[in-house]
């Protein structure tokens, strides 16, 4: 049988030797490389679901930036909207067409014909 000299420190720098048959070393080595089995199978499941929550976290925000993005096409199309009304307020048309609709001027020389509500 095989023994394996181990010191144990007692204190005061008083040492004891005592040997370990070579069946309890194996022992403990299998019980050594079982738990590491287990702290990394730990390790690699957290590390697993942490990217399972990360790609989902990036999914929702590429929607995100997706919606995000529409709104900034839809206001860029209301901006070119407002910069042609714009341009429209300052045409003569438009100042005869609200003169005719809010004010009711006419041209010289037109005729308005109202309806009778007296029915």
């Amino acid at each position: 049988m095989y023994y394996l000299n181990v010191y144990i420190d007692m204190g005061k720098g008083d040492k004891m030797s005592r040997k370990v048959p070579a069946y309890k070393r194996k022992k403990q080595n299998k019980m050594a490389c079982v738990l590491i089995t287990a702290v990394v199978t730990m390790l690699l499941t957290v590390v697993a679901i942490d990217g399972v929550r990360l790609t989902q976290k990036q999914n929702d925000y590429v929607a995100q930036a997706a919606e995000l993005q529409s709104q900034i096409d839809a206001e860029n199309k209301r901006t070119e909207e407002l910069k042609e009304l714009s341009k429209y307020t300052k045409t003569k048309k438009f100042a005869e067409e609200v003169a005719e609709d809010k004010l009711g001027l006419v041209h010289d020389g037109e005729i308005i014909f109202k309806p009778d509500d007296k029915k």
